[in-house]
């Protein structure tokens, strides 16, 4: 008896070891979200577009981080609501938007040496969703945030049915130039108009 018990710690201690030494940082592999996020890449390339990776956060202090962003704010404008045209064809499984947009923080100029973030809140159809997935596509001056949704598994629900989003490009991101900024709602979309010099 006394050796099956240090022969499975022994297996243990060498399992463990083996495991955490050799495992791919980051999250796992999920096939069928990886591969509906392939397949949307290569039709929005496909469409002409292309997809920036921008870094995503949901702030514990939405107030906090806005404030942060501090410079000179841009005027919003409200625009076509939910995905038209070429940018709702390219999706081959079309993302759950939010409702609306509201609130949005985000500076009239970006440096192309500095990293240039924006913040916005979604409204969440109920508190059995959170955000998932944000497609940044650009086509020409054209840069349109596509904000999808995810149902929470279980039994959980989020605090509240809006959620502030903060992104990040990195500096480069963007050539110099002047873009329009759409950030795609259901029912209610916004847009303003960004100088990157």
């Amino acid at each position: 008896m006394k050796w099956i018990v240090i022969s499975i710690a022994l297996f243990i201690a060498a399992y463990s070891f083996i495991t955490l030494y050799f495992r791919k940082p980051g999250p796992g592999y999920q096939p069928y979200k990886d591969s509906k996020i392939r397949a949307n890449v290569q039709r929005l390339e496909q469409a002409g577009f292309h997809r920036i990776i921008a870094s995503v956060a949901i702030p514990a202090d939405p107030q906090r981080s806005a404030a942060n962003l501090g410079r000179k704010l841009a005027t919003t404008q409200t625009t076509v609501s939910g995905l038209y045209g070429e940018l709702a064809q390219s999706f081959a499984e079309k993302p759950t938007l939010p409702l609306s947009i509201s609130n949005i923080t985000a500076p009239t100029t970006a440096n192309v040496l500095m990293p240039y973030s924006f913040q916005y809140n979604c409204q969440l159809p109920d508190k059995k969703f959170t955000v998932a997935d944000t497609y940044l596509c650009l086509k020409e001056n054209e840069l349109a945030v596509v904000t999808s949704l995810e149902p929470i598994s279980g039994g959980l629900l989020s605090r509240r049915t809006e959620s502030a989003v903060v992104l990040t490009l990195a500096p480069g991101t963007l050539k110099p130039g002047d873009y329009r900024v759409t950030i795609v709602g259901a029912q209610h979309s916004l847009q303003w108009t960004l100088q990157v010099h």
